[in-house]
């Protein structure tokens, strides 16, 4: 699969913004996996229900991964046919049509933990 990338650039946090921080990306991972949840090919859903979200608190890293034998395949074949609303790239064209969301949900955590 493309290694895809989004970043945010936080600079140095309290902890209280840290731990802001770290409930953003967590939220902001479960709204990208619930997002590519309606684009990912779905025969049997077994694709589907292996997308999971995760968080590395201590790195402030997200991650939303998809963990079959055919996860990397049915995302880069653009050449596969699907159910209407399925596609290649599902995880890819939602993160990238909702970096501005997953953002602002960060951005809300941490005024959040601040109290704003």
């Amino acid at each position: 699969m493309s290694n895809v990338r989004n970043s945010f650039q936080l600079g140095d946090l309290s902890d209280a913004e840290r731990a802001g921080a770290v409930r953003g990306l967590q939220l902001g991972a479960e709204h990208l996996l619930q997002v590519s949840r309606l684009q990912v090919p779905i025969e049997e859903a077994t694709l589907e229900r292996s997308g999971v979200a995760s968080v590395d608190p201590a790195a402030l890293r997200a991650a939303v991964s998809y963990d079959t034998p055919y996860a990397v395949v049915q995302h880069e074949d653009l050449d596969l046919d699907h159910d209407d609303g399925r596609k290649a790239k599902y995880l890819e064209d939602p993160m990238n049509d909702e970096a501005g969301t997953i953002g602002e949900i960060v951005a809300a955590q941490v005024r959040r933990s601040l109290g704003t």
